[in-house]
């Protein structure tokens, strides 16, 4: 059975080359524009895996992750931040809201590969 990750981000572009990345390695992913179209994905779908942006409008990717870590069936699925903030408050924001660990746009396939099979298997 493929591990299935969900990528959050208003960037289409941004989703479809995340998507397309995991979709060569072959994990399943489920893509949502923002964070209030990401809670509404966490219907009983499992999970290995959730990466999500920052800046989003509707709910940004700080509240996103603290919310997950509000629901008991997604506590402990792990949450890369991808984003193009590299200042170490929004990181230390986003470590206190639960996130598992941080990408830094733009990145590259092979490092985004590395994190999702060390985190998700």
């Amino acid at each position: 059975m493929s591990k299935t990750v969900l990528v959050v981000d208003d960037s289409s572009a941004i989703r479809q080359s995340v998507a397309f990345v995991l979709d060569q390695a072959g994990y399943s992913v489920v893509q949502a524009e923002d964070g209030l179209d990401a809670l509404s994905k966490l219907d009983g779908t499992q999970f290995q895996l959730i990466i999500t942006d920052v800046n989003m409008p509707r709910l940004d990717g700080i509240a996103l992750t603290a919310k997950i870590r509000e629901n008991p069936d997604y506590k402990f699925v792990p949450i890369v931040v991808l984003t193009t903030e590299s200042q170490s408050s929004k990181m230390d924001e986003g470590k206190a809201a639960g996130a598992t660990g941080w990408i830094v746009k733009p990145f590259n396939a092979d490092k985004l590969l590395a994190v999702v099979k060390k985190l998700a298997g």
